[in-house]
């Protein structure tokens, strides 16, 4: 009777899920131990060792996930708005009594432990927006439900945000992929995305030269949106020529100070009249969304200059700034990532070996037990060292995105997705930060950086997914028996 029970409970379950989960979590033991082991340790099992925290760190977690496989998966769809809720109390607790680390007021401290809430928060936003998502009367086309799933999303990143905690934060954005799964337009993505792209384009390129670039932009989107040539040609006509008029006319009235906001101004005007006459008396639609377009980013561009010198930090504008090539400070706002860099390629094919990083191991790599921790990766395993840690990860998520698809309830498929969506962020993050491709923005690498809150949130996190796909695949069974 016990064998049977036991067996009904683990019923369905995704082993093969579990064990890449398990995997990847041994695979970060192995690499806390590398990082921090210390030869002159009189005793190697101390609980003072990161490794030794660790390993407490991984037994709980993976308490936690068995209590959450035995919960009943209609529990995560009854409380979802709940969960919300107590996650949100949590952000501002932190923000208005929480602990400091490295500028972020964004922790509670319990003695010597230290607990992140916003961790947690992504459980309850993903579980919240996916319980929005599947309500029956729930249409990716109304702007009223798009209204709520905004509201979701934006109300804990804007707490994050002003817990100075912003790559926390923009993880967040990534259930846009979310939201484009569940069949959100595709035109009201790329407002989104050239937003990000005409932020940082802004720092590397004159005024006239991202006109130029708007322009051109537009132009190609209208071409993709209607087939019609001479609709392409009084747009770019338009534009050309209201160019033209605007540099003129300022340069009748003040010679030789071509005002950017003039230019700007006459051009969107003009184009706009034209375009619009024309667009009308032909009946055309998409002109429209596209001139929105071309209105957007221009009264976006200038607002980015108050973006970066009043909202974001000083340390975050250095970051931006270095990642961009602006500004080089080897040994401040550099010096992560170029260690970083040094570390990996030092590693070569086939790494240094275990313990014999020495990189890592003389200290040159801050944080090297965790927002660094794939340099570890990096240098004492080597290329193909760390072409295995992202082929775990790639696995998890692509296994991720099959739980969803086979999820015969919305609810489950849109958690699983974002569940898949934001290892994917992680991942892409840190990974491209040590490697100098991303901003440094303090994000940990899942289950394999060290820190309890982390590793804790993230296996719930998975194991919702893995608790309401062995739901599925029993009930599969059960239907075909």
């Amino acid at each position: 009777m016990t064998s049977s029970r036991h067996t009904r409970i683990f019923e369905g379950i995704d082993f093969g899920t579990v064990g890449i989960y398990v995997t990847i979590v041994l695979v970060g033991l192995v690499s806390i131990f590398s990082a921090t082991y210390d030869e002159a340790s009189t005793s190697m099992f101390s609980m003072s060792h990161f490794y030794m925290k660790q390993l407490i760190w991984i037994g709980a977690a993976w308490c936690v996930g068995v209590v959450v496989l035995l919960l009943d998966e209609r529990f995560y769809h009854m409380f979802a708005y709940p969960a919300y809720i107590g996650g949100i109390f949590l952000l501002l607790a932190a923000l208005l009594v929480g602990h400091e680390v490295n500028g972020a007021k964004a922790w509670f401290k319990f003695g010597s432990f230290q607990v992140q809430p916003v961790e947690f928060a992504k459980i309850a936003t993903a579980l919240a927006l996916a319980r929005v998502m599947s309500a029956y009367s729930f249409s990716i086309d109304r702007v009223s439900d798009l209204r709520k799933v905004a509201m979701v999303i934006c109300i804990p990143l804007f707490i994050i945000v002003l817990q100075n905690d912003t790559g926390s934060g923009i993880v967040l954005g990534s259930f846009l992929f979310v939201l484009y799964r569940e069949g959100l337009n595709k035109w009201l993505c790329i407002p989104v995305l050239l937003i990000a792209a005409l932020f940082i384009i802004s720092f590397l390129l004159s005024p006239m030269t991202l006109l130029i670039i708007s322009i051109l932009v537009c132009t190609l989107s209208e071409a993709m949106m209607n087939g019609q040539w001479k609709t392409r040609v009084i747009y770019l006509a338009s534009i050309a020529l209201a160019t033209i008029l605007s540099k003129i006319g300022v340069e009748l009235v003040s010679p030789g100070a071509l005002s950017l906001y003039g230019c700007l101004l006459t051009v969107t005007l003009l184009s706009l009249v034209v375009v619009v006459v024309y667009a009308y008396r032909q009946n055309l639609n998409n002109i429209f969304i596209v001139l929105s377009l071309f209105v957007g980013m221009m009264i976006f561009l200038p607002t980015t200059d108050y973006i970066f010198n009043s909202i974001l930090k000083q340390h975050q504008r250095d970051r931006i700034l270095s990642f961009l090539g602006i500004i080089s400070d080897p040994l401040g706002v550099d010096y992560n990532v170029n260690q970083s860099k040094i570390a990996i390629g030092s590693g070569g094919f086939w790494g240094k070996g275990f313990l014999q990083g020495t990189q890592i191991k003389y200290g040159f790599v801050p944080e090297n037990h965790t927002d660094f921790i794939f340099c570890t990766a990096g240098e004492e395993w080597g290329f193909v060292g760390t072409m295995v840690v992202l082929g775990l990860f790639a696995a998890l998520i692509f296994r991720l995105i099959n739980m969803g698809e086979r999820q015969e309830e919305p609810f489950g498929r849109i958690y699983c997705y974002c569940v898949a969506s934001i290892l994917l962020f992680h991942v892409m993050v840190n990974v491209g930060m040590t490697i100098g491709l991303m901003p440094v923005m303090g994000i940990p690498l899942p289950f394999m950086s060290y820190g309890g809150s982390s590793l804790i949130a993230f296996t719930i996190l998975l194991f919702i997914a893995i608790r309401l796909d062995a739901s599925t695949r029993q009930f599969s069974s059960l239907h075909r028996i």
